[in-house]
């Protein structure tokens, strides 16, 4: 009988480490489920802060190119009208200039030229130039009128009739010239 209390003792002995061994798991399994599940909650709310940032990206690009689209149609408005009102003034200029060259009284001529360059420096302060004509450029000019005469270049511009003007790259009336060659 004391032999069956000691081998009852030493089984309940070794099994007691076997109890704590499973307690332990069981434990440590609960415990691997919730570090499972917060692993899980971590990735998904990385993933939804990845689309976030995506979303505010892509946001701020579109309103960065808002705001220069609205700035360049601005300026082109801006450009357009400005094209518009120097257009209508031009011939004005045109019968300005015409009326000095036959002005035969010599202060009246003077006084058409300080017109001319008032109206030339207004028009330099809106931006705006005359349109160079030395060589034949299609792009700025436009030739009503062909000579072929040996004394003058290829694409000369012999005779202009009528100033071409431009503001920056935009042609606001192209120059009637006459070319050589």
């Amino acid at each position: 009988m004391a032999e069956e209390i000691k081998d009852t003792v030493e089984e309940t002995a070794e099994a007691a480490p076997e109890e704590k061994k499973t307690k332990k798991s069981k434990g440590d399994k609960k415990l691997e489920n919730e570090i499972e599940a917060l692993k899980k909650q971590l990735e998904e709310k990385e993933t939804e802060l990845a689309e976030q940032k995506e979303q505010h990206l892509r946001l701020a690009a579109e309103y960065d190119n808002f705001r220069r689209r609205s700035k360049a149609e601005r300026e082109g408005v801006y450009s357009e009208a400005c094209s518009d009102v120097v257009n209508e003034f031009l011939p004005v200029l045109d019968n300005i200039e015409r009326a000095a060259a036959y002005a035969t009284d010599e202060k009246v001529a003077e006084g058409i030229n300080m017109m001319v360059k008032a109206f030339t420096e207004s028009l330099g302060k809106l931006g705006v130039e005359e349109i160079e004509c030395k060589v034949f450029d299609p792009n700025v000019h436009n030739a009503v009128m062909h000579i072929d005469d040996e004394q003058y270049g290829e694409g000369e511009i012999v005779e202009v009739f009528q100033k071409g003007f431009k503001r920056g790259d935009k042609v606001i009336r192209y120059a009637m010239v006459k070319t050589a060659n």
